[in-house]
């Protein structure tokens, strides 16, 4: 490497992690997705993909439980789930023009991404506040950013906004999977 330091390598089980979580965080934003898609369409399938993204959710929850126990497992999924609803709101409001009750939502999406901060921060001390608040603050805003574009119809904003998303979970999800394999080493030799 340029700085002569040696690649670390990763046990079988930190690879695992690594995986399980990428793919429950880019689940996380291909089900927002398509509710979003489904959501200002429309479409007949609305009630089934928010279903399959609340689902996500539990899925989200349970990866931490061998690490942090039941509650902990399902105190971040009740978050998250608010996340979702929340964000169904966001979107309804968006949709109809609501500026009022599109300003009260957003501040109570941010105000659960500080939840939910404060909630795993208080779990795991090798979690950074500022970090994961960054995180959490930048997935808003590129979920917000999907959102406008398709009301406007710009579909390469559209695009746009989910790849790059799609790459910032990808960050978000080896950010937790650092402090857990930091907090558990043992778990991972």
């Amino acid at each position: 490497m340029a700085n002569g330091t040696p690649p670390t390598k990763q046990s079988e089980a930190e690879i695992k992690l690594t995986f399980d979580m990428r793919k429950l965080w880019i689940d996380h934003t291909i089900w927002t997705r398509g509710f979003i898609v489904s959501n200002l369409a429309g479409l007949e399938d609305q009630k089934k993909v928010l279903e399959r993204l609340l689902q996500n959710q539990v899925d989200i929850g349970n990866a931490i439980k061998p690490y942090y126990g039941k509650d902990a497992g399902n105190k971040l999924t009740e978050l998250l789930k608010e996340h979702i609803l929340i964000a169904g709101n966001i979107i309804d409001a968006a949709k109809k023009g609501d500026q009022a009750n599109l300003e009260k939502y957003n501040k109570e999406w941010y105000r659960n991404a500080d939840d939910i901060t404060n909630f795993l921060t208080s779990a795991n001390p090798n979690w950074s506040k500022k970090e994961l608040t960054d995180l959490l603050y930048m997935h808003l805003k590129l979920t917000t950013d999907e959102v406008v574009a398709r009301i406007h119809k710009d579909w390469d904003a559209d695009i746009r906004a989910f790849d790059v998303g799609e790459n910032h979970i990808i960050k978000m999800a080896d950010a937790l999977t650092a402090g857990i394999v930091k907090q558990f080493p043992k778990k991972f030799e």
